[in-house]
Parts: C-alpha cells; sequence; structure tokens
C-alpha cells in the first residue's frame, strides 16, 4: 500500500459489564459531580454513526474486562452479555475477569463471540498450547490490520486460583518480538494494533522495549485519556471504564506507519439515543432480574464511589458493614476499581451488588501486627511500584481501623512509617482480631484461626443500612501520605 489512506479505531475497556446507564463520576474544580453515562445500546448509536463517516474502514475492539461486574453478568456467568457484544460488531477483544469464571467456562463463552478473543501469554498449562489465538489478522478497506492480544497478566499471581486453574500467565513481553515480525513479514499487515489488558503503566514500558506497535489500546488501570500518548512511535489510548467512555482514534496511514492522527475521548451521554436493536437485547438480558435488583434496601447521604486511590467511600460503607458484622477491630477488602457509583438518596439492591457483584462470604482471622506491616507493605509496592511490571491490581488495599503514615515514593518494604491503632502504635507480636472479603483481602499466608462467617457481603450491606440511616461513610485517613 503506498497511498495514503485512513482508519478509525474505536475502543471500548473496561466496561465491567454495565449494560445500560448508571452513575458516574466526574471531577470538576475541587469536587466531584456524578451525571448518568453508558450503555451498551448508546454505544452501538455512536459506533454506528463514526462507521457511517468512515463506513470501509473502521476498526472496534474491547481490551477486556466485559463479561464481569454487575449481577446479571455475574448469575449467567458472562452469557448474558453474549447477544449483545455480538450485535454491537467487535473485531477483537483480550480479557481479564472473564478467566473468574473458571478457564473453561470462558473459553465455552469466548467461542459463542463472532470476533476473536486473542491472548499471546496465557497457556495450558497441560499441553503448553496457548489458550487463545495470539493474533488475528483484519482486512479493512484494503488494509490489512494485524490485531494481538495480552490479557491481564495478574490472574495467577494475585486473583483467586480458580480463575487460573489449569492455566498460566506470562507477561507477553518475550512473545511479541516474534509475533510482530510474523505478521510484518508473513501477513504482510500494513498496521499492527496491539489490545493489552496490562495496565497503562505497564504498556508505556512495554511499547519502549518492543518495536513494531503502531497503536497500544490499553485497558485494565480505568485511565481516561483525553490525549493519545505517543511512546516512541506507538500510539497509547485507554478510555475510561464502566463503559462511559468510547476511545476514538483517526489515523492517517502510509507507507505502513500512522503519518497523522486525531484522538477523542467521546462521553457515553445520557442524552443519546439508544440503538432500539442493541436496546432490546438489553432490556432482555436485564429482565429476569429487574424487580428484584430494584428493592430500596437503604438510604445515604455520602456519595459513594471507588474514584480515590489510598481509601474510598464505597469501600468504607463495605468495610463499616464487615465491622459491625463480625465484631472484629480491623477489616480489610481488595482495592477494587469497578463500581459505579451510588449518589445520596436511596440505595437499591442492584447498587449492592455492582458494590461486590461475587457477593462473597465474610471472613475473620488473627493478624500480628507484623503480618498487618508486611500485608500493607506487599500491597503499596504491588501498587506504587517503580517498574510498572512489577505493579499488580487496583488501588490501595481498602482497609478501616487503623491510620498508616505511608511515604509512596520510598522503596519496597519501605513505605510503612508509622502504624496506628487508635491512638497506639501497632504492636509487632500483638493479634488484632479482622473481618475481611475475599482472598484478595487478607491473602491465605497471612493470620491465625481463620473463619468463614455464614453472612455474605450483601447480607452484611443490608443489615448496616437496616440501621444506619441515611449511611454516612466519609473519607477518615486510613493512609495518609507523608
Amino acid at each position: 500500500m503506498a497511498n495514503k489512506t485512513s482508519l478509525t479505531v474505536i475502543q471500548l475497556n473496561d466496561s465491567h459489564a454495565y449494560f445500560d446507564l448508571h452513575q458516574e463520576i466526574f471531577w470538576q474544580g475541587n469536587q466531584a459531580v456524578y451525571r448518568p453515562a453508558g450503555g451498551y445500546a448508546r454505544m452501538a448509536t455512536i459506533v454506528k454513526k463514526i462507521r457511517a463517516e468512515n463506513p470501509e474502514r473502521t476498526l472496534f475492539c474491547d481490551s477486556g474486562d466485559t463479561l464481569h461486574g454487575t449481577y446479571p453478568a455475574q448469575k449467567t456467568e458472562g452469557e448474558a452479555l453474549i447477544p449483545i457484544l455480538n450485535r454491537l460488531g467487535l473485531d477483537a477483544m483480550t480479557a481479564h475477569w472473564e478467566f473468574a469464571y473458571g478457564p473453561e467456562t470462558f473459553k465455552q463463552h469466548a467461542v459463542k463471540l463472532n470476533y476473536p478473543m486473542l491472548a499471546v501469554n496465557v497457556y495450558d498449562e497441560a499441553t503448553q498450547e496457548r489458550f487463545f489465538p495470539p493474533y488475528s489478522v483484519k482486512e479493512i478497506g484494503g488494509l490489512r490490520i494485524g490485531l494481538v492480544g495480552i490479557a491481564s497478566n495478574i490472574i495467577d499471581k494475585a486473583m483467586p486460583p480458580a480463575f487460573s486453574a489449569g492455566i498460566r500467565f506470562t507477561l507477553g513481553r518475550e512473545e511479541l518480538p516474534a509475533i510482530i515480525h510474523v505478521l510484518r513479514a508473513q501477513e504482510k499487515v500494513d498496521l499492527v494494533v496491539l489490545l493489552s489488558h496490562l495496565g497503562f503503566p505497564q504498556d508505556m514500558k512495554l511499547v519502549s522495549e518492543v518495536e513494531g506497535i503502531d497503536v497500544c489500546l490499553s485497558g485494565h488501570t480505568h485511565n481516561r485519556l483525553y490525549k493519545p500518548v505517543l511512546q516512541g512511535k506507538t500510539l497509547i489510548i485507554q478510555s475510561g471504564c464502566h463503559g462511559s467512555f468510547l476511545g476514538r482514534l483517526d489515523l492517517e496511514i502510509e507507507g505502513g506507519g500512522v503519518v497523522d492522527y486525531r484522538h477523542e475521548l467521546i462521553e457515553v451521554e445520557a442524552s443519546i439515543d439508544p440503538d432500539p436493536e442493541v436496546d432490546d437485547l438489553v432490556r432482555q438480558a436485564l429482565a429476569p432480574y429487574q424487580e428484584e435488583l430494584s428493592t430500596v434496601v437503604g438510604v445515604t447521604a455520602t456519595a459513594l464511589n471507588r474514584a480515590t486511590l489510598l481509601e474510598s467511600t464505597m469501600d468504607n460503607f463495605l468495610l463499616q458493614a464487615l465491622l459491625a458484622s463480625t465484631g472484629a477491630q480491623l477489616a480489610f477488602s481488595n482495592g477494587w476499581r469497578y463500581g459505579a457509583p451510588i449518589i445520596p438518596g436511596e440505595v437499591t439492591l442492584n447498587d449492592l451488588y455492582n458494590i461486590i457483584p461475587m457477593n462473597p462470604p465474610i471472613s475473620t482471622v488473627e493478624l500480628t501486627g507484623e503480618e498487618i506491616v508486611a500485608m500493607l507493605e506487599e500491597n503499596l509496592e504491588r501498587t506504587f511500584a517503580c517498574d510498572p511490571y512489577e505493579q499488580m491490581g487496583g488501588y490501595v488495599k481498602r482497609s478501616l481501623g487503623f491510620t498508616a503514615y505511608i511515604k509512596i515514593e520510598n522503596p519496597a518494604g519501605q513505605r510503612v512509617q508509622q502504624l496506628f491503632v487508635g491512638d497506639d502504635l501497632v504492636q509487632p507480636g500483638r493479634y488484632y482480631p479482622t473481618a475481611f472479603i475475599t482472598e484478595q483481602g487478607v491473602a491465605q499466608k497471612y493470620g491465625r484461626n481463620r473463619q468463614q462467617q455464614s453472612e455474605r457481603g450483601i447480607e452484611a450491606l443490608r443489615a448496616y443500612l437496616a440501621s444506619h440511616r441515611p449511611l454516612r461513610a466519609e473519607l477518615r485517613g486510613a493512609f495518609v501520605a507523608v
């Protein structure tokens, strides 16, 4: 291909199974504001409009975290989304939370999608064969486009063991050069597009080390990139979360490379008319759960969100409920990033499932002061590691019952300066009764007398709302950066 030509790339990432409109957080001046956004039917309208502008050369890719995150998705192990996704007209996808239902279930669902699931870095442990194809080639309007997928590599390192039963994950760094060579030399592609769920910091490092990637569609870390980042010759975009945004990248291509580009981060606004066909599929998917999930279970005076790094109001609500349920002194949950905001006013059962769609049981354990510090140091390193490849997962571990003074910029193992429970310094050898939810809250290697309680997360949240009307769960300063 010698002549200059155009390509429009549309990105979806981290939609977390948010079928329809939901509240989204936006920063305005010195405060958060909330407004409804998202929904696959509104996305379909946007995509249809973009395709009409460049009908021959439009590429639509999903960087993963799509089949998990809401009650209808969890209840059907992601299957409720398949007809909707097939109607959207996607060209390729990679994955992360999709593995939550177990690798074999995920593989069965992936076969039903009318586009390829790609992962250069996931292997069957028994055969050492790749679990999914590493790449596909798409011909669009005379262009040959090589699409490569990298799934999240933390699934067998930082997530429950069932997620990775029988499979293993690599970073993908070692495999990429050979795949890119195949695409360039054998498949004769004009453009290489990487769909990654490693996270934005990881992708920045990766594309600085691996040549030949024209565009990186990054996912996992929920960045709203209002303009693309140029790392070497590679354009990187990431487009928020919850399906509240789509990324649009208009490329001018000549001589096997990008010579010019324009970018827009598109908010999926509530005012957009839903695509009728997709809207009907969304209604069908939600109908069996609508009545149950619309049940009002309480009132909140605090706007609940997960959009802050060191601590969040949404998780303070969850942790307060854990303490009330167990009578423990401390509480921990994972630093999940997904979970649409809940604005002040009525709280529905659907809101609670958006906080913890898995509805796991509550557990208790006794942790020594020394173990608590070690656990926090491990988590802070996984969040703030200087080497992006060592970063694993979400935000800082959600915690209640203590105050930690931390130096984020310090090296691994040296970030916690002082740790207090109330006014007292934490004692290394003393045991502290602790409540937690999921193994990501407190890993198996920590503590003694670990017990699973009969009450599950949703029950605890409902009980707490019933006795606290309205709910208040403001930020408390659990972690103070000094």
